[in-house]
């Protein structure tokens, strides 16, 4: 790990070799990754949204810009690695082993007079807001990566990456079920048997009319193409409509004087007929 150089491994079996370890620029290190989260409605994790998102992370000191010195002064070149931010040493005197400097770190540089504010680090916790897009289709308890928006890096190293955590809020009405939306709607018992035309509300236009065939059972479901989710290829998923059978807990004397009409048209058969039946066989 780190940099080698195969002279400095000749040099330590054979007594000082030929060659030395090539000086090398320390390197830059990659910015932190950080993980936040975000809590959005249901309609936004279905149409996707922007979210403004305030972050706290370490960043170029604004006192020294970066330097780590304290205004006024400047860093100086490591006397020990020479500015490399590396140092050669040996492994039970045979192997020549490369590693960063224990002087600067790795850095090249050395503060003599620090920075009151960051200390010599050179870093300091700031504050930003910055605009995230959610993508349409966001589960709740996603986790997407946006990559560069983490911490800063350092000496010309990358940003770190970004991870946000979804929450999606329930919905009164409707669910999910991939790139389709379901919703449970009440028909009444006449509805049902009869058939009907019903409206049914969808989540951002205006409600779509569905037709009930007559003899409509309790828990079917219909399709309502183009008014789900939207998808990743621009497209809509659909909507998914379970009919619910409602049975009213009190009745009008008209309506009561109905039912009865219906159970003596209806005679001694009821759906229970044949059950025993298929028990025996």
């Amino acid at each position: 790990a780190g940099d080698f150089d195969i002279s400095d491994l000749l040099g330590g079996l054979f007594g000082g070799g030929r060659g030395r370890g090539r000086a090398r620029q320390p390197q830059g290190r990659r910015g932190d990754d950080i993980e936040t989260e975000a809590s959005i409605t249901f309609q936004q994790a279905v149409e996707g949204a922007t979210l403004p998102l305030r972050m706290t992370s370490d960043e170029a000191c604004p006192t020294c810009h970066g330097t780590g010195a304290k205004p006024g002064t400047a860093p100086k070149v490591c006397p020990k690695c020479q500015g490399s931010g590396m140092q050669t040493g040996t492994s039970g005197g045979v192997f020549a082993m490369t590693e960063p400097c224990s002087e600067c770190r790795g850095r090249g540089m050395v503060v003599e007079h620090p920075c009151d504010t960051c200390r010599g680090s050179g870093r300091a916790p700031t504050s930003r807001t910055m605009q995230v897009r959610v993508p349409a289709g966001v589960k709740d308890g996603q986790r997407i990566r946006l990559k560069g928006k983490g911490g800063k890096g350092q000496g010309g190293a990358p940003d770190g990456d970004l991870y946000l955590l979804v929450h999606v809020s329930g919905h009164p009405l409707f669910g999910r079920k991939g790139e389709h939306l379901t919703i449970t709607v009440p028909v009444a018992f006449d509805e049902a048997a009869l058939g009907a035309q019903i409206e049914v509300p969808t989540l951002d236009g205006p409600p779509v009319r569905l037709k009930i065939p007559a003899g409509t059972p309790s828990g079917r479901t219909f399709r309502a193409k183009g008014k789900g989710a939207a998808t990743k290829s621009g497209g809509r998923g659909d909507l998914l409509v379970t009919v619910e059978v409602q049975v009213p807990s009190e009745l009008t004397d008209a309506q009561r004087a109905a039912v009865e009409a219906f159970r003596a048209a209806r005679g001694s058969q009821t759906p229970r007929d044949g059950l025993a039946e298929e028990v025996v066989s």
